[in-house]
């Protein structure tokens, strides 16, 4: 049976994602993802003639990200016209799923080389006005809200974090160490293997450093901060005039929400992208490229939209169960930090060593460009288990409308 092994792996540094503050935000998203693209093709000398497929996330697909960016980047980045792409939305999840499609199509003998990643501009995706989304569904679709209400998911992690018992300083002891860890990475050079420095059309260099991180952070100054998704509660969502309060009741009319989730203990804002080449056996021999790790698993899964971020802890249940692997026979596990209380409960619930879990820390601490942020989490783990000398990596996170991708990788 073909197996899938990754070549290399590539992303942007992640830049504030707040138009004409960060550091990304006055580019093209197809200019970004070109820049890793471009970049996954000197690295490895890549014949991209030869790329069966290029799989790209994007949640956003409107304006500048719509009209598959992901085959208009591999145009931007001069690979062959023969290169082709597609472009696909898991929400949180897409750069996962991209990865995982990728490397399905090379298990399955129908592809040798492929492509995946993802892009996201939150900079600019923030600035434009969006008729409904996942936290609400657009007024035409009254009927699913009324089947099944799916809140916005800071609410989400809220409501999470009640039903499971977590404390505020529970969820700000998360935001700390994300800190913490990610300030120590920076430090100690362990994202450098991966980032590739983006610069503006005119060549001055745009970023080539973490732009969202803030070192220094404290319990105290995290405790400080005011929690954020009390204050969507009693506001009509739309011109129905419904609240998210009474979208919550309609699945849980007893629970009474403990606000504590905040900016210091939630995923940060940021443009980024990333991508990873993939090849099977065969195609690396005969191209003389060394591959990196190899794909033990692939899985996804989906559970309750209303709650939306539960999906991770049966997410990685069922890719180790499918690469025949218990939780101990993982030497590092990165789960997306969309809010503390999903990192939490992942930690608990799979009753993991904490030490192992988000070891660089994560999307607290460095953002989360959504569609990318899939890519990066795999390349990132693969780094860390090259620096440290380590054979396997489990790869996860929740996506809106409560669902899940996940990865296991094996050094090579």
């Amino acid at each position: 049976m073909p197996e899938a092994f990754i070549l290399d792996a590539a992303r942007t540094p992640r830049g504030i994602g707040k138009p004409g503050k960060g550091a990304l935000s006055a580019l093209h998203p197809q200019r970004l993802l070109a820049t890793v693209l471009r970049a996954l093709r000197e690295r490895n000398d890549l014949d991209t003639r030869e790329v069966d497929d290029t799989f790209v996330g994007c949640s956003v697909q409107i304006g500048k990200q719509a009209s598959c960016v992901g085959r208009m980047a591999v145009l931007d980045a001069g690979w062959d016209v023969a290169a082709p792409a597609v472009t696909l939305d898991r929400f949180c999840g897409s750069g996962i799923t991209a990865v995982n499609l990728a490397a399905a199509n090379i298990l399955s003998g129908m592809a040798d080389l492929c492509v995946a990643g993802g892009v996201e501009m939150m900079s600019y995706t923030g600035s434009i006005e969006r008729p409904g989304g996942v936290a609400t569904l657009d007024q035409g679709n009254l009927h699913l809200r009324e089947i099944h209400p799916q809140p916005h998911q800071g609410i989400c992690a809220d409501m999470i974090a009640t039903l499971e018992g977590f404390t505020r300083e529970d969820v700000d002891r998360i935001g700390l160490i994300s800190q913490q860890r990610a300030q120590t990475a920076i430090a100690e050079g362990r994202f450098d293997a991966s980032l590739v420095p983006v610069h503006h059309d005119d060549g001055r260099l745009a970023l080539d450093h973490e732009e969202f991180p803030r070192p220094g952070t404290t319990m105290e100054t995290l405790s400080g901060l005011p929690t954020v998704f009390d204050r969507f509660m009693d506001q009509p969502i739309d011109a129905t005039g419904e609240t998210f309060d009474q979208l919550v009741k309609r699945a849980y009319p007893d629970l009474a929400i403990r606000h504590v989730h905040h900016a210091g203990n939630s995923s940060g804002v940021v443009d980024g992208a990333a991508g990873l080449v993939l090849a099977s056996g065969e195609y690396a021999e005969r191209k003389g490229l060394r591959p990196r790790a190899r794909v033990r698993a692939i899985a996804t899964v989906a559970g309750s939209p209303t709650l939306m971020l539960n999906e991770p802890v049966p997410a990685a249940r069922k890719v180790l169960a499918k690469a025949g692997m218990t939780t101990d026979d993982i030497d590092l596990f990165e789960v997306n930090e969309a809010f503390a209380a999903v990192a939490l409960k992942f930690i608990r619930d799979l009753e993991l060593d904490d030490a192992k879990v988000n070891v660089n820390g994560g999307s607290i601490a460095l953002g989360h460009p959504i569609a990318a942020t899939g890519a990066i989490l795999i390349g990132t783990a693969l780094d860390e288990l090259e620096r440290r000398g380590l054979g396997t990596a489990l790869v996860t996170m929740c996506t809106g409308g409560g669902m899940a991708p996940a990865i296991v990788i094996e050094r090579v």
